[in-house]
C-alpha cells in the first residue's frame, strides 16, 4: 500500500531521502513532487512532460514509497529492458515480463511479485491483458502507470488499438491510482486519454516544454555535401557522446549510412524493413556506445532511453511538430547540452503531402504539416514558435537557436524578387524551383532549350548569383507568400496576389542576406574513423579520456550500458570537482549510493592517478571519512570493510577514532550493551592483562570501541 495517510509534508520529505539515496539528487524538477505526492494520496493522475523531463522518477518514487509494487506499462520490450537495467543500477528491484524471455522467467517474476522482492515490473500492454484476469485481486499492486499514453488516443500520433484495451484496469483494480504519462499530447488528446482510460478523482499536470540545454536550428534546401560536412562535424564534436539521423525513407537512411560508414565512422541503419535481429543488434551497439550514429526512419525512436544522445539530425522535414519535438528530445537527456539540426526541402513538403492523401485524416495532418512547415520557415526565435505550438507562452528569447544566435542580415529584395516572379509569370506559370533557377542563371539543359525558356526575356538576368543563392531567395518569396507551389499542377510555381503588387511596384521587400555555408572546418575532418587524442591535452582533457576508458571498463565488466554506469553530465562533474576520496565522489549530485560503494574506488582512482596522487598521499582523515560516510548510511562494520577491501579490525579503528573526536555516537550500531559492559568490567579489575583476558571472547577493534565509548561518556557528563 501507498502511505496515503501522511501529510504532504512527510510524503515530500521522504520523497527527496529517497531521490538522493537511490539517484543522487538533491531536489526534484518542476511538478514532480507534487505528482509524486498526488500518486501516493490515491489520485488518478495524466501526466505530460517533454522527453528527459523526469516522467519516470513520477512513478518510481512512489514505488520505494510503498509497500507493494508498481507495474508499468510499456509499448517497447527494448525501452523496458533498458528501464529496468537502469533501476536495477541504483539498486532499486525492478524487472520486465516479455516475450524475449523464456515462460519459466516470466513466471518466476510474476510470483515474486507476491512476495514483495519486486518494486517496479515493467510489461507490455499485450502482456498485461493477458495476465490480468489471472491475477489474484489481493495482489499489492501500489500504482499503475501507463507510459506513452497518448498511443491510446486516435487523435494521437502514435495510435496503438491495444491501448485502447487498458480501460481494462479500473474494471479489475478500481482502487489501484492510475498515472498516465506522455511526452506529446494536444488537449484532444489528453482529455481522450484520462476518458479511455476511465481515470476518476483524477488530476492533470503539464510540464514545461522547454528543453532549454537542446540547441534549434533548421537548414533550408542544404545541398548533400553541405549535410555531410554537418553531420560529421556533429560527430568529431561529440566523440564521447553519440547521434541520431533521422531520414525520412529506408532508401534514405541506407545511403546516409553508406556515407558515413565509407568515411570510417561507426554507423549504423535501422528501419522497419530490417529483421528483429537485425534492429535489436544495432539498437544494443547504440545502447552500449559501439556505435556513433544511428540512420534511421521513425521507426528508431521510441524504445531509446539512452542519456548521452548529444545531437540528432533530421535528414527531411518531419510529419508534425509532435513527431519533431519528439525525436529532438532524445538528445541531452541528461542535461548536458546538446544540439539539433533539421534539413529542409520543398521536396520533403511534396512527399509528406503523398502520405497525408493516403491517410485517415486529411484536413488534421495537413493542418500539423502546415504547422511544422511554419516552424522550418520561421524568422523569428525558434523555442518560442515550438514553445507557442503547445500553448506555452515564452516571453523571451531563447538566445540557444540559429535564429537568435545568427539573425539574418536584411537587404531590399524588390529586384531580385521581380527577376524571380517575372520570369515564373513568362513561362506561363509552368514551372518548378529548380528550372526556374536555371532559367535566371542562363542554363542551357536541354528541356529548358525545348520549352523555348531561353528565348524569354529574363533568360539569364540573375547569372550573378549561385544555385544556393537563389536557392535561398526563392524560398524566401515561398514563405512571404509572393510565389506559391502547385502541388496539384506537378509542384509548378504561381504568383500570388502579393507577388503581382510586388511586381508593379505596389509592395516593398525585405530579404534575409544569403550566407556562404562554412564547411572548411568538415573538410579538415577526419577522412577515416579512427580517432586521434590531441597533441597536447590539459589535465580536465586528460582525466575525461581515463574515466570514459574507466567507465567502459565497469560497463563490460557488469554487462550494462557505460551511461548506466554513471551519465556524461555526472562524468563533467567529476573531471570539474575532481573528488579525491569517497565523500567527495558522493557528493557529487547524480550518484545515488550504490554507485558510490559500487564505482567511487575506480574513479577516485582514476582522478588520483591522473593529478599524480599516490594511494600514500591519501590520507588516513580521507578513509575515516569514508567510513563515517557508509555508517551514516546504515552499513554495518563487517559491510563497510567488504565495500573498502579491508579488514574488519580496521573499521573498528576507524570508528573508535571518530568516538574520540566527538563525529560518532550511535554506539548500540557498533557493539552490544553486554560486549561493551564486559569489557568495562574487566579493564576494571585489571587493566594491564584485560585485552589479552578478553582476545578469546571479543575482537580486539570491539575493546578499542567500548574503551572509546567509555571516554566519550566521561567527557559528556
Amino acid at each position: 500500500m501507498l502511505p496515503s495517510n501522511l501529510s504532504e509534508q512527510e510524503i515530500q520529505e521522504r520523497a527527496t531521502g529517497l531521490l538522493r539515496r537511490f539517484f543522487g539528487y538533491s531536489s526534484f524538477r518542476p511538478l514532480q513532487l507534487e505528482i509524486i505526492t498526488d500518486a501516493v494520496k490515491g489520485h488518478d493522475l495524466t501526466v505530460l512532460m517533454p522527453t528527459g523531463g523526469g516522467k519516470s522518477l513520477c512513478y518510481q518514487i512512489p514505488a520505494l514509497l510503498g509497500s507493494g509494487f508498481t507495474i508499468v506499462v510499456s509499448p517497447l520490450l527494448s525501452l523496458m529492458k533498458d528501464q529496468t537495467e537502469a533501476l536495477l543500477a541504483c539498486g532499486i528491484p525492478a524487472a520486465s515480463v516479455n516475450s524475449l524471455q523464456s515462460e519459466d522467467i516470466n513466471d518466476d517474476i510474476l510470483r515474486k511479485l507476491a512476495g514483495g522482492k519486486i518494486k517496479v515490473l515493467y510489461i507490455s500492454p499485450e502482456r498485461l491483458l493477458m495476465e490480468i484476469d489471472r491475477w489474484n485481486r489481493d495482489l499489492p499492486i501500489d500504482l499503475i502507470a501507463i507510459d506513452e499514453a497518448h498511443c491510446i488516443s486516435q487523435w494521437g500520433h502514435d495510435f496503438r488499438p491495444v491501448y485502447t484495451q487498458l480501460s481494462k484496469i479500473k474494471e479489475v483494480f478500481p482502487e489501484v491510482p492510475v498515472m498516465a504519462l506522455t511526452a506529446t499530447a494536444d488537449r484532444l488528446t489528453r482529455d481522450d486519454i484520462s476518458a479511455q482510460l476511465r481515470l476518476t478523482n483524477h488530476k492533470s499536470y503539464i510540464g514545461s516544454f522547454d528543453r532549454p540545454n537542446l540547441s534549434l536550428k533548421v537548414m533550408v534546401n542544404p545541398g548533400k555535401t553541405q549535410k555531410l560536412n554537418i553531420i560529421t562535424s556533429l560527430i568529431d564534436k561529440y566523440r564521447f557522446g553519440a547521434g541520431v539521423v533521422y531520414c525520412m525513407s529506408r532508401k534514405g537512411a541506407e545511403a546516409m549510412n553508406k556515407e558515413l560508414t565509407d568515411r570510417g565512422y561507426k554507423s549504423a541503419v535501422y528501419h522497419a524493413g530490417l529483421s528483429a535481429d537485425e534492429r535489436n543488434r544495432t539498437q544494443e551497439m547504440f545502447s552500449s556506445d559501439r556505435l556513433q550514429v544511428v540512420c534511421a526512419t521513425i521507426a528508431f525512436g521510441m524504445g531509446i532511453d539512452k542519456s548521452n544522445i548529444r545531437w540528432v539530425v533530421h535528414n527531411n522535414l518531419p510529419k508534425n511538430i509532435e513527431s519533431y519535438y519528439q525525436e529532438i528530445g532524445r538528445a541531452g537527456r541528461d542535461g548536458a547540452k546538446s544540439e539539433t539540426v533539421m534539413f529542409y526541402s520543398y521536396s520533403d513538403i511534396i512527399t509528406l503531402q503523398s502520405f497525408i492523401e493516403d491517410s485517415g485524416q486529411k484536413s488534421i495532418n495537413a493542418e500539423k504539416l502546415e504547422r511544422i512547415k511554419s516552424y522550418a520557415e520561421s524568422n523569428v526565435c525558434r523555442r518560442r514558435v515550438l514553445l507557442s505550438y503547445f500553448n506555452e507562452i515564452m516571453t523571451h528569447d531563447c538566445g540557444n537557436c540559429d535564429v537568435c544566435t545568427n539573425p539574418p542580415v536584411r537587404f531590399d529584395g524588390k529586384i531580385v524578387a521581380q527577376k524571380a516572379l517575372s520570369a515564373v509569370v513568362r513561362t506561363g506559370q509552368k514551372v518548378g524551383i529548380t528550372m526556374l533557377i536555371d532559367i535566371l542563371r542562363g542554363m542551357s539543359g536541354s528541356e529548358l532549350v525545348s520549352k523555348g525558356y531561353h528565348l524569354i526575356k529574363t533568360y539569364g538576368v540573375g547569372r550573378d548569383m549561385s544555385f544556393g543563392q537563389w536557392n535561398h531567395y526563392i524560398s524566401q518569396l515561398i514563405q512571404l507568400g509572393m510565389l506559391e507551389i502547385a502541388y496539384e499542377e506537378h509542384n509548378h510555381l504561381r504568383v500570388t496576389s502579393y507577388g503581382v503588387k510586388v511586381l508593379k511596384n505596389e509592395a516593398e521587400v525585405s530579404l534575409a542576406k544569403y550566407v556562404q555555408p562554412d564547411s572548411a572546418a568538415s573538410r579538415k575532418g577526419r577522412k577515416s574513423g579512427r580517432q586521434e587524442e590531441p597533441r597536447h591535452l590539459s589535465t580536465d582533457d586528460l582525466l575525461r579520456i581515463n574515466l570514459v576508458k574507466a567507465r567502459e571498463e565497469l560497463a563490460k565488466k557488469e554487462g550494462i550500458a557505460p551511461y548506466l554506469v554513471v551519465n556524461d553530465l555526472v562524468l563533467e562533474s567529476i573531471v570539474r570537482l575532481k573528488p579525491r576520496d569517497m565523500e567527495a565522489f558522493a557528493s557529487i549530485e547524480g550518484i545515488g549510493e550504490r554507485r558510490v560503494i559500487k564505482y567511487w574506488k575506480k574513479f577516485v582512482g582514476e582522478v588520483r592517478k591522473t593529478l599524480g596522487i599516490h594511494s600514500s598521499a591519501a590520507s588516513q582523515g580521507a578513509t575515516v571519512k569514508e567510513t563515517l560516510w557508509l555508517l551514516e548510511k546504515n552499513f554495518s562494520p563487517v559491510e563497510i570493510a567488504d565495500i573498502k577491501g579491508v579488514k574488519t579490525g580496521t573499521i573498528y579503528g576507524h570508528i573508535a577514532e571518530l568516538i574520540d573526536n566527538d563525529r560518532f555516537n550511535d554506539f548500540p550500531r557498533v557493539i552490544s550493551r553486554n560486549n561493551y559492559l564486559k569489557v568495562m568490567d574487566e579493564y576494571q579489575k585489571n587493566p594491564d592483562q584485560a585485552a589479552e583476558n578478553l582476545k578469546d571472547e571479543i575482537e580486539y577493534g570491539l575493546v578499542k570501541i567500548a574503551l572509546s565509548i567509555s571516554k566519550y561518556l566521561l567527557r559528556h557528563k
